[in-house]
């Protein structure tokens, strides 16, 4: 066999883009859930890769690949068999063989995020092996290992169903037998909103999958040595990045006009279900089939994450099932209608006829039936030996530690308010922590309001209020003659019935909403008069203006100088 280095090269690139995208599902996963499982969801995405390497090498390449029947490949450890025929033209097997590798560990790692949060470690371990093994390899050959939907006409051509779709309804499976998130469901069975904890780990992963996503349909041409080729690598980079961006701007306007904003989790994931979706048929549609495709899209996966949230009431973090299983579904058939004919059938809008949407049903419908099946098996025995589920105790505690031991994966970073406070006699931004030897003091005149003149009297006034309404406050609090503020970032909340905010389809409970508390102790300036004043200031008529406290305060001591009583509240320099 003659090589070819430029289709050589281009194999190999495309397998070092579609590698990269473990950083990406990493990097998503971890955004969408809860920090206390960072480590948990990084460890998976490696494992996936790391498990499924060796066994696609000693077992599911050769099921795959191997030249056997229309069902099943061959048995070919560690690939030593003649591999000549199904070989693009000019490509060496081993660059193959890379590039089919880390297509396995992607439809693998699908079913990280789905299951998040609550999935033994162990377990987890075992399906990865389980998927790369068998269950992949099995529909791949049906697909692109010269198996009977390969015979009849499937085409899919980068995997919309061969990897997504696969990974979709192991999603699917996974989740409902683990069942729900403590804490995901009410008593009324309503869906609650649990935020991921890091939206920017969430955007950076989605951009690196969209920009890896070049390489994952780009190279499935594995050549670039004719003009046929070269153009056809065009239309699909063309069609890949219009599809997803159509989708995009489609669930923008869609979750604007339905949540009453624009929903940023959610849009996000529109562009994962772009990708997806035009994976199936993106060398063999026009452009404008694309951005017709990228409408569906858009509007589908928020229809379809809110399906499983709210009925079917499976419990999917980061939105796969919806993502890689119907979308992966569906755009595999929706190429039967905007293929062009110019490497397919014509689709059913360009006068072909039904039999090819007959044969992607058929082949959609069949792989759904197998792989659930057979995951079905390989979950229940799980769930049923070393159990698939961690204890109540463990997931609330946070698989970091409990699976790991590690204790968080921001280390150095402490997960808590920040508190601030100072004493000035101007008027100063404060915005952090403000460590005492940078205190300002400040030259005070003795004054105390009294019952009897002698015994100063002492009133804290504890004022909660929105972070914005801080530097107004602080400025009138100043010209009140108040200079003894300690200002505090706090988590709140209150029963409110207000305008609902709404988190990838769910209204979100107003919980541990971002504060500002400002502690004062007063003696000479009248209490009212502050309360008045951080009224005025902080009134807008609408929910979570604040509250005001009032305490009575025994005494004051002075730290540096062990000064008690009024004197405490005065500076002696």
């Amino acid at each position: 066999m003659e090589f070819s280095s430029v289709n050589t090269i281009w194999v190999l690139l495309g397998a070092a883009l579609v590698f990269f995208m473990q950083a990406g599902f990493s990097m998503c996963e971890a955004g969408f859930t809860r920090a206390k499982n960072t480590g948990n969801i990084l460890m998976k995405n490696l494992m996936d890769f790391c498990i499924g390497t060796p066994c696609f090498w000693l077992v599911g390449f050769g099921i795959m690949f191997g030249a056997g029947t229309g069902l099943f490949g061959w048995f070919d450890p560690m690939i030593m068999k003649d591999y000549s025929s199904i070989l693009p033209s000019g490509v060496p097997l081993w660059a193959y063989a890379i590039f089919q590798t880390v297509f396995c560990a992607t439809s693998a790692t699908i079913v990280s995020g789905a299951m998040a949060e609550r999935t033994k470690f162990s377990a987890y371990c075992i399906y990865s092996a389980s998927i790369s093994l068998l269950i992949y390899p099995i529909s791949g050959h049906w697909i692109w290992g010269g198996g009977w939907l390969s015979e009849l006409g499937f085409h899919d051509f980068a995997g919309s169903t061969c990897v997504h779709m696969v990974g979709g309804v192991c999603a699917l499976i996974g989740a409902k037998m683990l069942g729900p998130r403590i804490g995901k469901y009410g008593k009324d069975g309503k869906p609650r909103a649990i935020l991921g904890h890091n939206l920017t780990f969430a955007a950076l992963g989605v951009f690196i999958l969209w920009f890896c996503w070049f390489g994952f349909n780009g190279a499935s041409t594995v050549g670039m040595d004719t003009d046929e080729l070269i153009v056809s690598a065009g239309l699909v980079f063309f069609n890949t990045n219009l599809c997803t961006a159509v989708a995009c701007c489609t669930t923008l306007i869609f979750t604007w006009l339905r949540y009453g904003k624009p929903d940023v989790s959610m849009t996000y994931n529109a562009a994962l279900a772009g990708l997806v979706g035009i994976t199936a048929g993106c060398d063999a549609v026009s452009p404008l089939g694309a951005a017709v495709m990228g409408i569906v899209f858009g509007l589908v996966i928020v229809l379809a994450v809110e399906f499983f949230d709210k009925v079917a009431k499976i419990d999917d973090p980061v939105g796969a099932i919806s993502v890689h299983g119907v979308c992966g579904a569906l755009g595999t058939i929706l190429t039967v209608l905007f293929a062009t004919g110019v490497s397919t059938e014509k689709g059913v809008f360009y006068g072909g006829g039904f039999h090819f949407f007959g044969v992607q049903c058929l082949g959609v419908a069949s792989v759904i039936l197998y792989v659930a099946v057979v995951i079905t098996i390989v979950f229940a025995i799980l769930k049923h030996t070393i159990g698939l589920r961690v204890t109540p105790e463990e997931e609330i505690t946070g698989l970091d530690v409990s699976e790991h031991g590690l204790l968080t994966a921001y280390a150095g970073f402490a997960m808590l308010p920040d508190t601030a406070a100072v004493e000035t006699d101007a008027p100063v931004a404060v915005t952090g922590s403000v460590p005492a030897a940078e205190a300002i003091p400040v030259k005070r005149v003795p004054s105390f309001d009294t019952a009897d003149g002698t015994s100063p009297k002492f009133t804290k006034v504890e004022i909660i209020c929105k972070e914005s309404k801080f530097e107004a406050l602080k400025t009138a609090m100043l010209e009140l003659g108040i200079t003894d503020m300690t200002m505090s970032h706090v988590l709140g909340c209150g029963i409110q019935k207000g305008k609902p905010e709404y988190y990838r389809g769910v209204e979100v409970e107003p919980t541990l909403l971002p504060k500002i508390q400002l502690d004062i102790v007063v003696s000479k300036v009248p209490v009212r008069s502050v309360i008045e004043t951080a009224k005025k200031v902080l009134y807008t008529g609408h929910i979570g203006d604040g509250k005001i406290f009032v305490y009575d305060v025994e005494n004051v001591v002075k730290v540096r100088t062990s000064e008690e009583g009024y004197d405490a509240l005065q500076d002696v320099e």
